[in-house]
């Protein structure tokens, strides 16, 4: 039986090296899934991070919390409805950092030229509209030296963090 095409002159090597480069093509592969998507939008504020914000600013009202991890006596949580009730004081806000996290920071900024502070823990994502429309266009921006390891979260965000500060009109 004749062979045809070119003939394999170290076929344990040419293996050896294909069967290397799929493990290392599946292991990029599955870094990049978990750098760049997470199984939740929903990231709890580490305590002692927002401890040193509360002594700043003494905060009455959390607008996006849950049951068991809110920061405030007065909180919204997802029945609530935070986007729909009124904010007013000083708030503190760790939004859903999902699809809708543009509502929650453009209810920030109307919130505040309503009389509000409010003071949110946001992703960094200059490139997005929401970004440009109401943090890059005056906000007071506090940029989060390193990655902030949330609570409950077994490694440090794979992203960067802002604290942003929406204040009323002087």
């Amino acid at each position: 039986m004749a062979t045809i095409g070119r003939p394999r002159l170290y076929p344990d090597i040419q293996t050896t090296w294909r069967e290397g480069k799929r493990r290392w093509r599946k292991a990029q592969q599955t870094s990049l899934k978990v750098y760049h998507r997470s199984k939740t939008i929903e990231w709890e504020t580490p305590q002692w991070f927002f401890d040193q914000l509360d002594a700043e600013f003494h905060f009455t009202l959390d607008v996006a919390a849950q049951q068991g991890n809110a920061k405030c006596a007065r909180y919204f949580t997802p029945a609530d409805d935070g986007l729909a009730q009124p904010w007013e004081g000083v708030c503190w806000m760790n939004p859903p950092y999902g699809k809708t996290i543009g509502l929650w920071v453009q209810k920030a900024a109307e919130s505040a030229q309503a009389g509000a502070i409010v003071v949110c823990l946001l992703p960094v994502r200059t490139d997005t509209r929401w970004w440009q429309r109401y943090v890059a266009a005056g906000a007071e921006v506090r940029f989060v030296p390193g990655r902030l390891r949330f609570e409950g979260a077994a490694n440090p965000a794979p992203f960067p963090n802002a604290v942003v500060i929406f204040r009323p009109p002087s």
